[in-house]
C-alpha cells in the first residue's frame, strides 16, 4: 500500500514490467493467492480515476492475468441517457489475442505504470481474446474501439512491452 492509501502500482523502470509473465497454472485458479491478487488489482484499479484496466505485472506479480474495469462494459454511448451502474470488473486469466482486424488506427494511450505520459499508438480496431475467468471457465470476448485497445495494451504488458515502446509520439502532461 502506498502512503495515500492507494494500492501500489509498479512504475516504469521496475524489472517486473519488462519480463514475460508466466501462465497461471490450472491448480492455482480459485486459490487464496489468486483471489487476493485479483482483489488487490481491483482495488488498485478502483483507486485510479482514469484507470480502465490493469495487468498483474503492474502490481508486481509476473502472471498472465489482467482485469478490465466493469464500467468499460456498461458505459453508455449517449451522454444524455441515465448512467448505467458499472458492472463487475472482468478478469482475464491467460489471455490470448486470437483475432484482430486488418484495420488499424492511431489511438491516444496512457498507462498507470507510466505516469503523466500520453502517446499515440497504432492499434487494431477490433480484437478477440480467449481467456479464463476466475473460476477457470474459458471464454472468448470480442472488443472494438476502446476495448480492443485495452486488450492489446494489457497483453503487451504480459509480454514485457509498454505503450511507450510502440508510441509514434508522446507528450509529458504537465
Amino acid at each position: 500500500m502506498s502512503i495515500s492509501g492507494h494500492q501500489h502500482i509498479v512504475q516504469v523502470g521496475e524489472p517486473v514490467l519488462r519480463g514475460i509473465a508466466k501462465p497461471v497454472l490450472k491448480k492455482d485458479i480459485g486459490s487464496a493467492h489468486l483471489k487476493k491478487l485479483v482483489a488487490d488489482m481491483q482495488k488498485a484499479l478502483a483507486s485510479e480515476e482514469n484507470g480502465v484496466a490493469i495487468a498483474a505485472p503492474q502490481v508486481g506479480e509476473p502472471l498472465r492475468l489482467f482485469v478490465v474495469a466493469g464500467r468499460i462494459f456498461t458505459e453508455s454511448e449517449d451522454d444524455d441517457e441515465e448512467e448505467t451502474p458499472a458492472g463487475p470488473d472482468k478478469v482475464f486469466i491467460n489471455p490470448e489475442i486470437i483475432r484482430q482486424s486488418r484495420k488499424q488506427e492511431n489511438m491516444s494511450e496512457g498507462c498507470l505504470s507510466v505516469r503523466a505520459k500520453y502517446g499515440t499508438v497504432r492499434r487494431h480496431s477490433k480484437a478477440s481474446v480467449k481467456a479464463m475467468d476466475e473460476n477457470g471457465q474459458e471464454f472468448i470476448y470480442h472488443g472494438s474501439g476502446l476495448l480492443a485497445q485495452i486488450f492489446q495494451h494489457e497483453v503487451d504488458h504480459l509480454n514485457g512491452v509498454l505503450f511507450i515502446d510502440k508510441a509514434i509520439d508522446y507528450d509529458n502532461e504537465q
